[in-house]
Formats: structure tokens, C-alpha cells, sequence
């Protein structure tokens, strides 16, 4: 299977200039001292994920009678709102397919950039989203089985690596697996010492039973839908899971408590809102103990409700 290169995350640099936020790497100084940490913070895109950078090079890669046509997405909803946004971008209609479950924040939010909305069942938005772009003739813009969101989220990994050329660590959260393989591509080419450590958590860690196994093993919708991490429910694809298995040197996973911990250390200390599922890479750092050296986690989102996020932070 082909993978991505860092030519081609570099080309998806290029075409995104300009639409995103170059997020700054921000230093912890109350991390452990071995263990400097420094935040790379997706929440602060304007959808609030890093989930803009992929949606954005898919599209800017359509030549111009294809794009006209609109696109098709269906997420759980960053992917959903970085679609709406770069479909509002270039003008064009965009479907977006999402589970009823989506926490209401995340759906509102996907309304406001103009894209209309299509609530579905758990586990049936693939076959949605298919049907729409059967009658719509639009193209379908995958959450993360596709070289080109893989490449558009690489391009935080090449600036990374920009920013702290002597990375040791690096902490990513994993799901469907585009922003580990995109990150750990770039990272990988660029600054080859460096350790890339996957995060999920232990009630959807499809991806650590299947590295294990050496092959992507299945988990439910019903067992995945146990976490609070929302954005962490997806399995990755063939193609994702490829990439997985040449950039990642280890995979670790993190319990609920953990993550909970997380959130209101990055709001606490960080002054940073993050969703459970942006807040993994800290749990790992915090409760799993990660190799010493000069450490990056990114913090993927930060779309979590409001009356969630008070919990989290009354502990």
C-alpha cells in the first residue's frame, strides 16, 4: 500500500497556507522537569480541531469542475465542521452526515458554516454518506481514509519539528489514525530520533489490540461508544492503520479517570479548553509515565459541551 511522503505533506503545506492556524507550541512549565513538555494546541483552529488542516487540503485539491459540485462528510463532528468551513471557504454546498449521538455543540456548530446537516443511526453513516453522494454527485471527503486529509494533517507535525528541531517525544492522539500517521510522517522524515507515542483510550484501544495482532482488529460501535472521548470512537482504515504500523513506536492507553484529569489540568494550568478526546496526550504523559526527553503532545480539539466541561472541572 502507498504511503504518504513528506513531499506530500509539504505540498498540502502550500495549499493551506493561509486558510489555518499555525498554532504556536506553548511550554508547560509546571511539567516534570525530565520530561519538559511543550502543548501543540489544535483548539485554537477556528473550528476548534486540527480537523481543518485535512478537510482543507482535500478540497484545495480538487481541480475546479469537481470542487463546484460540493462535497460529502460524515464525522462525529470535527471533521464535520472543518468540511462545513472549507466548503463555505470555496463556495460550494457541502452534506454532512452525522450520528445522532453527536453532542449537540458539534452539530450546532457544523449548521453555522452553511452545510446541511443529515442525522443518522450509530454505525450507518458510511452507507449515508454513500447514498448522498449517489444522488447529489457530490465528493465524498473522508474523515481520515484519504491521502489527502492524511497529508493535511501532517502539516502540524512539519511544524513541530520547525519549531523543536530536537524533539524526543511525541504524544498524538489515535483514532481513525489520519493525525498520527500525518504528524508521525513528517516527524518521522524530519527529526528521526524522535519517539512518535500513540494515545486512545482503554475503552476504545482497537488500535493497540490490533498492533499487537499485526492486523486491524473490529471492535462495536457499542463497546467504542463506552468512552467519553467522542472524538476517539473511529477504527482506522487499511490505510490509516499502514501508516500506524510504519511511524508509531509505541501506542499507549489511558483510562477515563485519566482523561477526565486531563481536561481540567489543561484548563487549570494551560488556560486551554480541551475536549476529552484533545486531553488524552496529557493523560498518558501524566498517569502512564512516557520516556524522558524534550516531549510534544497536541492537544487535538477542544469542542466539548458546556455543561460537560463543568463537570469535568468540579471533578
Amino acid at each position: 500500500m502507498d504511503l504518504i511522503s513528506l513531499d506530500d505533506v509539504r505540498a498540502a503545506a502550500d495549499r493551506i497556507r493561509g486558510s489555518v492556524v499555525r498554532t504556536p507550541l506553548v511550554p508547560a512549565p509546571w511539567a516534570d522537569p525530565e520530561r519538559p513538555l511543550w502543548i501543540k494546541p489544535e483548539n485554537l483552529q477556528a473550528i476548534g480541531a486540527f480537523k481543518v488542516r485535512g478537510a482543507f487540503n482535500a478540497i484545495a485539491a480538487l481541480d475546479h469542475p469537481t470542487r463546484a459540485g460540493g462535497v460529502v462528510a460524515y464525522s462525529s463532528g470535527n471533521h464535520a465542521q472543518a468540511v462545513a468551513h472549507a466548503a463555505a471557504h470555496y463556495g460550494i454546498r457541502a452534506w454532512i452526515v452525522m450520528p445522532e449521538e453527536t453532542p449537540p455543540v458539534k452539530v450546532a456548530a457544523t449548521r453555522t458554516w452553511g452545510a446541511e446537516v443529515v442525522l443518522c443511526g450509530a454505525g450507518e453513516r458510511e452507507r449515508v454518506a454513500e447514498q448522498l453522494v449517489a444522488d447529489t454527485g457530490a465528493v465524498l471527503i473522508p474523515p481520515f481514509d484519504h491521502p489527502d486529509v492524511i497529508a493535511g494533517q501532517g502539516t502540524i507535525g512539519l511544524e513541530i519539528a520547525e519549531d523543536l528541531p530536537g524533539l524526543d517525544v511525541l504524544l498524538v492522539p489515535v483514532s481513525g489514525g489520519g493525525l498520527a500517521s500525518g504528524i508521525g510522517t513528517a516527524v518521522k522524515a524530519l527529526c528521526p530520533r524522535a519517539r512518535v507515542i500513540g494515545v486512545e483510550p482503554e475503552l476504545a484501544a482497537d488500535t493497540a489490540a490490533g498492533l499487537a495482532a499485526g492486523r486491524r482488529v473490529d471492535w462495536s460501535i457499542t463497546d467504542r461508544n463506552r468512552t467519553i472521548a467522542d472524538g476517539l470512537r473511529s477504527q482506522p482504515s487499511e490505510l490509516t492503520f499502514a501508516h500506524l504500523r510504519h511511524v508509531l513506536d509505541d501506542l499507549i492507553t489511558v483510562s477515563e479517570d485519566d482523561i477526565r484529569a486531563a481536561v481540567r489540568e489543561l484548563a487549570v494550568r494551560a488556560h486551554l479548553v480541551a475536549e476529552p478526546s484533545g486531553a488524552v496526550a496529557l493523560a498518558a504523559y501524566r498517569a502512564v509515565g512516557t520516556p524522558a526527553g524534550r516531549t510534544v503532545m497536541v492537544l487535538s480539539g477542544g469542542n466539548v459541551e458546556p455543561a460537560l466541561l463543568a463537570e469535568l472541572l468540579a471533578g
